[in-house]
Order: structure tokens, then C-alpha cells, then sequence
């Protein structure tokens, strides 16, 4: 019989904020994601998630970032080039941990073959990721440069399919099983409504540590009873955040400093063996971050940015920290149970019992 899944607002769980038409990262115009998902046999249970800040054809034109690991027992890479400029102009793909030299080349690939104009001759592709070696084979070589084309391929706007697919096939959350999340948030601004969308892989936390909407739930669960080589907590969590909001990118960096007050409202207390890396982007001033060139006797040309006052800003942090949340309730709710490597399973969260 198959799992009847559900986003967590359809259950009626009370949440904070206006959430956008999809309540998903695409609600930000011109973000695309897309997944391809591997579930071969008993050992596979992994996949690929690509997300594109400005589509296939804004490969290139960069975005104002800021990145911050609460953690960093985790990769993504990339991210001394967003350190240093304080712009993203790629698209950032979630993978699993030993998948992130495939993927690598696959976006290297991928880019040469559809938009060779935007790197040339050089390219530092942004590749992050969660361990999925409970339900997976992460020493098998499963994911290749292919899969991390195709993601790129089928990425679009619109509804994001949710829990055990993409990046997040193989992962766990609090004792259950995870995956891919995602939500959104309005936020006025004077006469203008700007939107925060949020993207989660969600592969962190310890069972009893689980609260939903201020309750704290994971302690009158019963225990998990996973295997004893994975410490409890253990896995990571990476967070890729998308506005169209006028940020700076110090502004960038200090949203993704908000990402774990989010994640802190679902339980989790950081864990050592957690990599917890954020990623926050503004499709914002896309003319005025273009790259440009010197030219030997060419003019030396100015350009202006236009950005929401630092004094202004705490409404985008109160986005961030709601729509984390939900992001990560609604990879719990949506993913089914997996048994995956050497018959090891993980339980789906049971919604009946959330809902008592």
C-alpha cells in the first residue's frame, strides 16, 4: 500500500508567514530546480538536484551571495570565489559526499555543451553535499556526470517535488526519512512584495530532538533504533536560499547566518558530525553585477547598485528563519518510507501520529 505523504501546512500545523504561490524556492522569479532521482536494486538510493538561480539561459549572470557553514564537516565547493566577489553566476547542485567529483564535472560538461559564452575558459561550479551511506552505497560509483546534465536539463519553475528525490533520496532527518524540502515567504517592503525562497536537503538530527511548531514531538516518539555506527545527529544539512529582493552581498551573508535559527526551531542542536553550509543569493541588480573585461582604450565604466537598507532588513531574516522551517517539516512529511543498503530501513515520520 503506497504512503499517503503531505506538505506540513496540509496538516493542518500551525506555521508563521505568508508563503508564495508554491511555497517553494521557485516562487523567487526565474529559480528553476530540478532532480534526477537513482534507486537501482538494494544498494542504490541517491541522486542529483540542480538549482538554477536565473534559469538555463542566465547561466552566467551573476547574483549577489553570501555563504556561512555553522559546521563544516561538509563540502561545498565554489565558495572561496563567492567569498571573494560576492556573486554566484552558476548553478549550485546537491548530491551526496562522494558524488561531488562527478557532479563537478558534469556541470563543467554541461556548461561547455549549452553555454560555453558564460565560461570559456574556466569555470568553478558550486557542488555541495549530505552523506546518504545509511540507504546507500556511497562507495559505489552510481552518480555520474550525466546525471548532474540532466538535472541541469530538467530543471523548471513551478511546483518542487518534495522528499525522496534528487540529492535527497538516500537522506534521513530526525530518526525518519528526509530529503529534499522547500517553502517560501512574502515580504512587503513599501509598495513592493519581494519573495524569500528556501531549498533544503535535510540529513541532520537526532529523534528526540524533533519539534514541530514549539512542540516538542521527537520525545514522546518512539526511538529510532538505527544502527549504532551512525551517531545520532549525523549527516549534514545544506541550505541554498533565493530572493529577489535588492541585497548586498554582505546582506546575502548575513541571511545565511539566520539559517540556523530555522533550523534550530525544528530541534536540532548541531551535531560535530553535521555539515551545515548555507548558500544565500539576490537575482536582484542583474545588470549591474555583470562581469566586465578591461579594455586597453576602452572607457572605465561605474555602475550602481540598488539595495534595501541594512537598517530595513530584519524582515528578510524573519523569512529566512520561517520559511527554513518549514522547508525542513516538509521534507519530513513528504518522503516515504526506504529500505535501501544491507536491508537497512528507514521509517517515514508518521503523520497521523503528528497530527494527535
Amino acid at each position: 500500500m503506497t504512503e499517503v505523504r503531505a506538505r506540513v501546512r496540509e496538516l493542518g500545523v500551525p506555521l508563521t508567514g505568508e508563503p508564495g504561490p508554491w511555497n517553494a524556492i521557485t516562487d523567487v522569479p526565474g529559480v528553476q530546480v530540478g532532480h534526477v532521482t537513482l534507486i537501482e536494486g538494494e544498494d542504490v538510493r541517491t541522486g542529483v538536484t540542480a538549482v538554477l538561480p536565473r534559469g538555463p539561459s542566465g547561466v552566467g549572470v551573476p547574483c549577489a551571495a553570501g555563504w556561512y557553514a555553522l559546521n563544516g564537516n561538509g563540502e561545498m565547493t565554489g565558495t572561496t570565489w563567492v567569498e571573494e566577489t560576492g556573486a554566484l553566476a552558476v548553478p549550485v547542485l546537491l548530491t551526496n559526499t562522494y558524488a561531488v567529483g562527478p557532479v563537478h564535472r558534469g556541470v563543467v560538461d554541461w556548461v561547455a555543451r549549452h553555454r560555453a559564452d558564460a565560461a570559456p575558459e574556466w569555470l568553478l561550479p558550486v557542488v555541495t553535499e549530505t552523506w546518504d551511506g545509511y540507504l546507500h552505497d556511497i562507495h559505489g560509483s552510481a552518480v555520474r556526470p550525466e546525471h548532474a546534465a540532466a538535472a541541469l536539463d530538467a530543471a523548471v519553475s513551478g511546483p518542487v517535488e518534495e522528499g525522496c528525490v534528487g540529492g535527497g533520496t538516500g537522506m534521513r532527518c530526525y530518526g525518519f526519512k528526509g530529503g529534499v524540502g522547500t517553502a517560501s515567504r512574502v515580504v512587503p517592503y513599501g509598495a513592493d512584495r519581494y519573495t524569500v525562497g528556501v531549498h533544503v536537503q535535510a540529513n541532520f538530527g537526532a529523534r528526540h530532538e524533533l519539534v514541530v511548531a514549539g512542540d516538542p514531538v521527537g520525545r514522546r516518539l518512539p526511538p529510532a533504533g538505527e544502527a549504532g555506527r551512525v551517531p545520532p545527529g549525523a549527516g549534514s544539512v545544506v541550505v541554498v536560499v533565493a530572493t529577489d529582493a535588492p541585497l548586498l552581498p554582505g546582506q546575502c551573508k548575513a541571511l545565511a547566518r539566520r539559517v540556523p535559527l530555522g533550523l534550530a526551531r525544528t530541534g536540532t542542536t548541531g551535531s560535530h558530525f553535521s555539515g551545515d553550509l548555507f548558500l544565500v543569493f539576490s537575482t536582484a541588480n542583474e545588470s549591474a553585477l555583470t562581469s566586465t573585461f578591461p579594455e586597453r582604450d576602452g572607457p572605465a565604466p561605474y555602475e550602481t547598485l540598488r539595495f534595501v537598507p541594512w537598517g530595513r532588513i530584519d524582515p528578510f531574516c524573519t523569512a529566512v528563519v520561517e520559511a527554513v522551517e518549514e522547508a525542513v517539516l516538509n521534507a519530513l512529511t513528504a518522503a516515504r518510507s526506504t529500505t535501501g543498503r544491507a536491508g537497512h530501513h528507514v521509517p517515514a515520520l508518521p503523520l497521523e501520529l503528528l497530527r494527535r
